[in-house]
């Protein structure tokens, strides 16, 4: 007789409650078992910060599988409170520490170990006082809660400006508090480029929040939060969001291979380098859909899809994982920041030869009452235009844009692609040339060249001919590059015959449209030497442009 296998997972949540339900509905007969240390084996991680900022008021939604529901389901056993503390290999057993101390072996045929990542606590005085706290699980959050509600502090402190953090930021203050971002890099999110980070800062400045970039924590304390210049950021309550560690521990200390990540080291299958034991989730590396690089992408979206793998395979399964592009997205307050594929800084670390262009556009028709400014960055390959990441912020259809942009990336697209993408349109939702096909117009450009044009980060002046195109009223109100003539494009063409042919123009308006549109116009009436400053004076400003009074006139000019 055909004895059935048994399935082991270590640690539940996404990767483990996935990779069990997944090996259940692959083989009905395997005897599965789940050992999660904490007291609930699946619960949405994702929303503990709006649990605490009162968005999600029933603390019951957050726990989405109990032990007694995933018997009835799918008749695996969920072992709550019990602690795997180690694995021998060679037995195929691993080594389980019961609620009440006690120690039992359990064999296994195949192992799961989906354990997850342990948030990083920095070594600084303080981290252990009773106002500070990390967030990773339910009781994490029950800590923060019931400090909230029995303390009611006025102020906190986020220390670290990654997307937790800024979750957590937004949920403090929907409870009234003044928060202060304390982030040790130039800006917050350092996934994003710069430029976006920067756009996404600004419109966050005196909106109730405080941001401290470039800012160094040397010590926590009661009162709030010292820092290396010798300030001190007033906060009653501090959250330690500066990034989460794998937790390995078991499989290091069982001769499993670690990767250059920190992460269990995987293949395609999910496999570690035993076999007969796979690693999901946060504690697993894998590789970049794009570039094929060994990394680590701690999301839930990838665990779930790693769960799902590894239990199918350990069922007896055949499947692989692509790897994941690393999509995501984040809402602080009234705005939304996403990314997906590479940005910038990975794409030259990864060796690619590539560009980015950077586009302003309404969320939907601008006719129609709502609509917001969405800023989209693509970067693509030199030459092919192949797509290779993108960057979203804005406070409107951020989440559906990236997505289709994160398929196109999946789907080896082009920015040429992007052009005759058809998207859907009425004026609630967007315009009939979509933020999307938009940013594959401007990037096409780019490519064939048909316009020469730069970035504002790779321009240095050499001595060109700075010509502004915008309405006199904008450089009122925006400032403008210092020298720069300003003829309106309205205007542009009755005075051609004032602009300079012995020297290179660089034309450039608010947003990069309308310098686009007057490049056009000179190069047709014969001015060869001319390029567009992509994205316009408003791309000048976030790439580190410095604003300063012009004696001479009554508005702001740009020091590039």
């Amino acid at each position: 007789m055909k004895t059935s296998r048994k399935i082991v997972i270590v640690g539940g949540v996404a990767g483990g409650a996935s990779a069990a339900a997944r090996a259940r509905r692959v083989d009905e007969n395997a005897e599965i078992h789940i050992f999660e240390r904490g007291p609930y084996i699946s619960f949405a991680n994702c929303g503990l910060p709006y649990f605490i900022g009162g968005e999600i008021q029933d603390r019951s939604r957050l726990l989405i599988m109990t032990p007694e529901k995933m018997w009835a389901r799918s008749r695996v056993q969920a072992h709550v409170n019990h602690e795997v503390i180690s694995i021998d290999r060679a037995a195929k057993t691993i080594r389980v520490r019961r609620p009440d101390g006690t120690e039992q072996d359990v064999s296994y045929d195949k192992l799961i170990l989906s354990q997850g990542a342990r948030p990083i606590v920095p070594p600084i005085p303080g981290a252990d006082l009773p106002n500070v706290f990390t967030l990773r699980d339910v009781p994490d959050m029950d800590r923060i809660v019931a400090f909230l509600e029995t303390q009611r502090p006025k102020t906190a402190a986020v220390i670290g400006g990654g997307f937790i953090g800024l979750e957590m930021a937004e949920a403090f203050h929907r409870r009234g508090m003044h928060v202060t971002i304390i982030e040790r890099f130039p800006h917050i999110l350092p996934l994003l480029d710069s430029d976006m980070a920067a756009d996404l800062q600004n419109h966050l400045y005196g909106r109730g929040l405080d941001l401290k970039t470039s800012a160094e924590a040397r010590a926590l304390t009661a009162q709030g939060v010292e820092l290396a210049d010798g300030s001190l950021i007033p906060a009653e309550l501090i959250l330690l969001s500066v990034g989460v560690k794998a937790d390995v521990g078991l499989a290091r200390e069982a001769g499993i291979e670690i990767g250059v990540t920190g992460g269990v080291k995987t293949n395609a299958r999910m496999e570690s380098s035993d076999p007969d034991i796979y690693a999901v989730g946060d504690a697993a590396e894998t590789t970049h859909a794009l570039t094929g690089a060994r990394t680590r992408i701690p999301l839930a979206g990838p665990a779930n899809r790693q769960g799902r793998i590894a239990g199918s395979n350990a069922a007896g399964g055949h499947f692989t994982y692509p790897g994941a592009l690393g999509t995501s997205i984040v809402r602080i307050l009234h705005m939304m920041a996403a990314t997906t594929g590479l940005s910038s800084a990975q794409a030259a670390k990864a060796g690619l030869t590539f560009f980015t262009s950077v586009t302003r556009d309404n969320s939907h028709a601008g006719y129609y009452p709502g609509s917001k400014p969405t800023v989209i960055k693509v970067v693509a390959e030199e030459g092919t235009g192949r797509l290779l990441g993108a960057q979203i912020v804005g406070e409107e259809g951020v989440d559906k844009r990236i997505d289709v942009l994160s398929t196109a990336i999946a789907a080896r697209m082009s920015v040429f692609d992007l052009e005759n993408l058809d998207l859907a349109y009425a004026p609630p939702f967007g315009s009939a040339n979509d933020p999307i096909n938009v940013a594959g117009f401007v990037a096409d450009h780019i490519v064939r060249g048909d316009i020469s044009s730069i970035s504002p980060d790779e321009w240095k002046r050499n001595g060109e001919f700075l010509l502004d195109v915008r309405d006199p009223e904008e450089l009122a109100r925006f400032g403008s590059l210092e020298d720069a003539v300003n003829i309106p494009l309205h205007e542009l063409r009755e005075h051609l015959s004032e602009l300079p042919r012995d020297r290179k123009i660089l034309v450039y308006c608010q947003k990069g449209q309308r310098g686009y549109l007057a490049a056009c116009a000179l190069k047709g009436s014969g001015l060869d030497n001319v390029i567009n400053l992509r994205g316009g004076f408003a791309q000048a400003q976030l790439q580190g442009c410095v604003l300063e009074p012009e004696p001479s006139a009554d508005r702001l000019v740009c020091k590039v």
